[in-house]
C-alpha cells in the first residue's frame, strides 16, 4: 500500500510540475498573440510528438519527453544585413551556426507574415513576452503558498524556549547526548529555562527568532547578556560568553561555519499569513535561491563526487524534477507528519519548484528567458543611445550571435540535468530518517 501510495504521490507531483511547465509557457504565448507574433508551436516536452492538434495557426500538442516544453515563436532572428551575406563564404565556424540557425527559420517565413516577427516588435513588448513565462511561474509560487500559509498555516520558530541543552555537542558528532567533558552550554550557564521568552540580546531588543539568531552568530564567542521574560517579569541573565561552534551557514544550510553559539531550541507555532506574509517569505526564499544558483555549477558537480565516490547526498543540494518528484512520494508515505502537514508540504515544494523556476529562466545568458531578455534591453539601449545622438536607428539586435553561448549554456543544462536525475534515481535525497 505504501509503494502505491509513493508511486501516486510521485506521478501526481511530476504532472503538477509538467503543468507547471506549460503554463510557462502559456506566459510567453498569451501575450505574443496579444502583440500579434506569429505563434506556430506550443509543445509541453520535446522530441517525438505524441499527440497534436490544430487551432488556428498553432499546432499544440505533446511530445515522448516530458521534461520541459517551448512555444515557437516566429521571426526570432532578424534576416541578415547585405554586407553579411557578401561575408558568408568567409564565415568562421561559429559564424556559420549562426547564419544556418537563420537560414533554417527563414525557409518557414513568407512575406506574408511582415509585421508579425518577433524581431520586429517593440522593446517593451518583446520584454513582456520574453518575461511572461518567468512570471507565471512566481504567480503560481505566490498562490501556491498563499494558500499553505493562509489556510493551513507554516511552522515558525518563536522567542519562547522549548528545550535548553546542557552541553555543546561538537557539529561533526552524530550523538548529541552529554559526554563527560563537553562545554556547558552558555544559555544553561546563564540559566535559561524552558518558558523563558527572549527580550534582549546586549542590549538589543530582539524582534524574531531570526534576529536573536543573527545576533548570536555574530557575537562569536564575545560576552552575551541576555534578557528575558519569566513569569511575567523581564529578568536580565549573568553575562556569559557565547562559544564558537559549527552551524548551518545562513545562505548554504549543507555547509557549517564557525559562529557565535548559544544553546537554546526555540518553540515552533504554527502561523496563518496573508499576502505581505507570503511576499516576505518569498522574497527570502529568493535571495537564497539565488545564492545556490551561483553555486549551481559547483553543487552539481558535489552531487557527481558524492555518487562516485558513495557519499550521502546534501540534504540541501539540488535535485531534478525525478528527486522532487520522489521527495513528494517520501513526504506521503511517511508517518512523521500529520495528513494535513503532508499536503501543505507538498504544496510547499511544489510552490519552491516553481519559484526556482522563474529564478533559474532569469538568469542573463540564452537560451534562457533571461538571455532574451538582456537582449531586448541592450537593443533598446542602442536605439535609445542613437536617438539622443541624433545617429539613424541601428535596428534589432542580431540575436543569432548569442548562439554559440546558448549552445554551451544548454549543452551545460542538459548534462546538469543528466547528472542530477541519475543521482536521483541511484541515491535519492531524503527528507525523513
Amino acid at each position: 500500500m505504501d509503494m502505491l501510495l509513493y508511486a501516486v504521490a510521485a506521478v501526481v507531483f511530476f504532472a503538477l510540475i509538467m503543468a507547471s511547465v506549460a503554463l510557462h509557457e502559456v506566459g510567453h504565448m498569451l501575450p505574443a498573440k496579444l502583440f500579434d507574433v506569429k505563434v506556430t508551436e506550443y509543445f509541453v516536452g520535446f522530441g517525438r510528438t505524441l499527440r497534436s492538434w490544430k487551432r488556428g495557426e498553432t499546432e499544440y500538442g505533446f511530445k515522448a519527453f516530458p521534461l520541459g516544453g517551448y512555444v515557437r515563436l516566429v521571426g526570432m532572428y532578424p534576416p541578415a544585413r547585405g554586407a553579411d551575406r557578401v561575408k558568408a563564404t568567409a564565415m568562421g565556424p561559429f559564424q556559420q551556426l549562426s547564419e544556418n540557425a537563420r537560414s533554417y527559420e527563414w525557409e518557414t517565413i513568407d512575406p506574408a507574415d511582415d509585421g508579425r516577427l518577433f524581431y520586429q516588435k517593440k522593446t517593451w513588448q518583446k520584454l513582456i513576452i520574453m518575461f511572461g513565462g518567468p512570471l507565471m511561474n512566481l504567480l503560481l509560487a505566490f498562490v501556491i503558498f498563499w494558500g499553505v500559509i493562509g489556510i493551513h498555516g507554516v511552522y515558525r520558530s518563536q522567542l519562547t524556549i522549548a528545550a535548553v541543552p546542557e552541553c555543546v555537542v561538537p557539529a561533526d558528532r552524530a550523538d548529541v547526548s552529554c559526554r563527560p567533558g563537553d562545554p556547558i552550554t552558555p544559555a544553561h550557564e546563564a540559566g535559561v529555562l524552558v518558558g523563558d521568552r527572549i527580550v534582549s540580546f546586549n542590549g538589543v531588543e530582539v524582534r524574531d527568532w531570526e534576529h536573536f539568531s543573527d545576533l548570536i552568530r555574530a557575537n562569536m564567542d564575545g560576552p552575551a547578556t541576555v534578557v528575558v521574560e519569566r513569569d511575567g517579569r523581564t529578568e536580565t541573565l549573568p553575562t556569559v560568553n557565547t562559544v564558537l561552534n559549527g552551524v548551518p551557514d545562513e545562505w548554504d544550510p549543507g555547509k557549517r561555519v564557525d559562529a557565535g553559539f548559544f544553546g537554546v531550541t526555540p518553540d515552533r507555532v504554527k502561523e496563518r499569513g496573508g499576502p505581505l506574509v507570503v511576499a516576505e517569505d518569498m522574497w527570502t526564499m529568493s535571495l537564497q535561491s539565488g545564492y545556490a544558483l551561483i553555486r549551481f555549477p559547483v553543487k552539481v558537480w558535489n552531487v557527481a563526487v558524492d555518487l562516485v565516490t558513495g557519499q550521502d547526498r546534501d540534504l540541501y543540494g539540488p535535485m531534478s524534477i525525478v528527486g522532487a518528484s520522489r521527495a513528494a512520494g517520501e513526504v506521503a508515505t511517511t508517518d512523521q507528519i500529520t495528513a494535513a502537514d503532508k499536503v501543505a508540504t507538498v504544496f510547499s515544494l511544489l510552490a519552491s519548484v516553481n519559484l526556482f523556476v522563474a529564478l533559474f529562466n532569469l538568469v542573463p545568458l540564452p537560451p534562457l528567458d533571461g538571455g532574451h531578455i538582456m537582449g531586448a534591453l541592450w537593443e533598446g539601449l542602442r536605439r535609445w543611445w542613437a536617438k539622443v545622438r541624433g545617429k539613424p536607428d541601428p535596428g534589432p539586435v542580431d540575436t543569432t550571435r548569442m548562439l554559440p553561448i546558448a549552445y554551451l549554456v544548454g549543452g551545460f543544462v542538459l548534462v546538469c540535468g543528466v547528472v542530477l536525475i541519475v543521482a536521483d534515481v541511484i541515491d535519492p535525497i531524503r527528507l525523513f530518517g
